[in-house]
């Protein structure tokens, strides 16, 4: 269906003005699927995105502001977020000893077992979510997003 006919436009749009509605509308529509699908394991997307993060150190500790701009929402308040992390008993807060100043965060052993439970699910979660698109589609639109933030990224 057309992003008119999704907003149940009266107007005419022109092509770009389509193409940011229509990037708006879809990042909302993922952003409600993905919400969904976390919601069984009691966890944000901004959360998941920090277990990942943490998870990708393969056990040393990052510190708060190294985990905030590897995220993917960077307008998250990432010390809140890594808070309630920490009292579900999946991430650590530790002060560093070498500059008592910095914060390492490390995730735990509960928070690698969560995540590995995730993992046997999201791949279909995500299929379904992309299932209307082709290998060659996904490519493209990949490209074509990656082209429209070129200017945010030199």
């Amino acid at each position: 269906m057309s992003i008119e006919r999704q907003l149940e436009s009266t107007y005419d749009l022109d092509s770009f003005k389509k193409v940011i509605l229509n990037i708006m509308y879809t990042g909302s529509w993922v952003n409600e699927k993905v919400a969904e699908f976390f919601k069984v394991y009691d966890l944000t997307s901004q959360q998941f995105n920090i277990l990942r993060i943490l998870r990708g150190q393969k056990g040393k500790p990052l510190n708060l502001q190294d985990v905030q701009t590897r995220m993917i929402s960077r307008m998250s308040n990432t010390t809140r977020l890594i808070e309630k992390l920490r009292l579900k008993e999946l991430v650590t807060r530790v002060q560093c000893e070498s500059n008592r100043r910095k914060i390492e965060i490390k995730i735990t052993q509960n928070g690698l077992d969560l995540l590995k439970e995730i993992d046997k699910t999201i791949s279909e979660h995500e299929s379904n979510m992309t299932r209307n698109l082709s290998q060659e589609d996904a490519h493209i639109l990949n490209e074509l997003l990656n082209k429209l933030r070129k200017n945010q990224i030199e």
